[in-house]
């Protein structure tokens, strides 16, 4: 009787919040309104991060160029963000020095110096260095350059990120903090009942369709999100969302240094030339308006030989196609303010608030990585008369670290010197990329291990089945793509026959969705 009567009240339950999308927007609502009191459930049709979120540049940064469009807000709000993120993550956040060679012809000097003096001071730089100007002659961050043609530069702050794990990460911490995270979970029906909000969602691998019932709707669907409208919301939306296509490409590291670079094109956009996961080179991005299925976006072979492009016009050994190793592109769902170039279109995110038959929907468009959870405290200020505990501990997500996070920005060597003496029989190369990606959780995936042996079958590249059954019991990973492309970029080191052989091995543990959605205190 006990348990009847407990599963009763499951299905008997409305959610205080229910999010539409398991992008880095969605996630992180979700994160800052469970640590508020509230009840969240997050749908997400496919894996988490799947969309834009993990087809980013992969930086953490202010925007510098977004001061020439006078978005002073934007780069203001972004340049805090960047530290505050290093903080509460500082295993897949990291510093990366920007090397910007002056172009004669380009952009003068003096207004890339005040551009620069700005981005040192308009956004409270704390721990980052600040702007230097380099001598590209002599320094050796001029030695990959065209000899003598770039002569003057500046080198300033910015941070890398691994995109994919911040969403997952902060996805993680939400249900840590009691709120109920679905991927494979698609929403096909919105519709009101007596003020209510009546979601129907059906889990895209079972096909098993249930009713969850919230008092507030967020529709985080990114390039989506007019799809999530139609689908029976009863509102009409004034904001319009502009899809831009962002490429990028990866090639065999070209230099060895640290630093990355900025270089401008003679178009006016810049492209990012950054060191990547120690062994390769990112190149990125474009930017072109995009108008087919957001599903089906792939870097075309223009904007593969734009991006080497631009990059051979710095580099003194030219970068060519036939040297690409990987590409990816993302659509990147900004809000249509009517820019005539999607280069010029704004990066800021912009809110729609609708209350039809007066359950209030919230609807989110445009948003950037950096400035993720800023959108999620104001879109929860927006939120505020409808939910009941909107005002409770409002800023901790600027405080309290991310999963793995709770360590100094300075302790990656120290964290990786402390796996490799509690797990000896680790390379100094698998305790890094451990320590890089899981933090202080490091350790709850390597167990009692007293060998390699011990965490079971290898895979290549370091990933063991112990890391893998990790990825799928905390980390929603479900697929070998979950876990080579979005939780780690092993893909770039494993062969299709070895990403197949993990594809295998998980088939054979016969793994279902983890759990129902009728535990989840969803309505059948």
């Amino acid at each position: 009787m006990k348990g009847e009567r407990r599963g009763k009240c499951q299905l008997d339950r409305i959610f205080d919040l229910a999010i539409i999308g398991g992008g880095v927007n969605g996630c992180g609502i979700a994160r800052d309104a469970a640590g508020r009191g509230n009840t969240v459930f997050l749908c997400e049709m496919n894996d988490l991060a799947s969309g834009t979120s993990s087809w980013s540049t992969k930086l953490v940064h202010g925007g510098l160029r977004y001061l020439e469009y006078y978005e002073f807000r934007l780069v203001r709000e972004a340049l805090i963000e960047r530290e505050i993120l290093w903080q509460i993550a500082p295993h897949i956040i990291r510093p990366l020095r920007f090397v910007l060679p002056h172009h004669a012809g380009l952009r003068p000097a003096w207004l890339l110096r005040l551009g620069l003096f700005l981005y040192d001071h308009i956004g409270g730089r704390n721990l980052l260095p600040p702007t230097r100007s380099v001598d590209l002659a002599h320094d050796a961050v001029g030695k990959p350059l065209i000899a003598n043609r770039y002569t003057k530069g500046f080198e300033y702050s910015d941070c890398f990120v691994d995109d994919a794990r911040l969403v997952v990460l902060t996805a993680r911490d939400a249900a840590d903090r009691g709120a109920d995270i679905r991927t494979r979970t698609r929403a096909t029906d919105i519709r009101q009942a007596d003020g209510i909000w009546q979601v129907t969602v059906e889990n895209t691998l079972t096909q098993e369709r249930a009713t969850i019932r919230a008092r507030v709707l967020v529709n985080a669907g990114g390039p989506w999100v007019e799809d999530v409208l139609r689908s029976g919301a009863g509102v009409n939306a004034r904001a319009k969302v502009r899809l831009v296509q962002g490429s990028h490409i990866v090639v065999r590291k070209l230099y060895e240094h640290d630093r990355a670079y900025m270089f401008q094109n003679a178009d006016g956009r810049i492209v990012f030339v950054i060191p990547y996961q120690d062994d390769f080179t990112l190149i990125g991005t474009t930017d072109r308006d995009y108008h087919g299925d957001p599903s089906q976006v792939k870097a075309t072979a223009e904007e593969i030989k734009y991006l080497c492009d631009a990059a051979s016009e710095y580099l003194a050994k030219p970068v060519t196609p036939e040297a690409v190793v990987w590409t990816y592109a993302g659509v990147r769902p900004l809000y249509d303010d009517g820019a005539n170039e999607a280069k010029a279109a704004t990066r800021d995110y912009v809110f729609e608030l609708d209350t039809p038959g007066g359950a209030p929907l919230l609807s989110i468009y445009g948003g950037k990585i950096t400035t993720y959870r800023r959108l999620a405290e104001e879109a929860l200020e927006r939120l505020s008369p409808y939910l009941r505990s909107a005002k409770a501990r409002e800023g901790w997500t600027g405080k309290s670290p991310l999963p793995g996070g709770d360590l100094d920005v300075s302790a990656l060597p120290a964290l990786t010197a402390e796996l490799r003496r509690n797990y000896p029989f680790l390379t100094e190369e698998h305790a890094s990329r451990l320590a890089h990606a899981y933090g202080t959780r490091a350790s709850k995936l390597l167990g009692n291990a007293k060998s390699l042996a011990d965490l079971g079958q290898s895979f290549g590249a370091t990933l063991t089945a112990s890391e893998i059954k990790y990825l799928m019991a905390s980390e929603w990973a479900l697929t070998a793509d979950d876990i080579v492309w979005r939780r780690s970029k092993l893909g770039l080191r494993l062969s299709a026959d070895e990403i197949a052989v993990i594809d295998a091995w998980i088939a054979a543990l016969k793994v279902q969705p983890e759990g129902s959605l009728r535990e989840a205190g969803v309505r059948p």
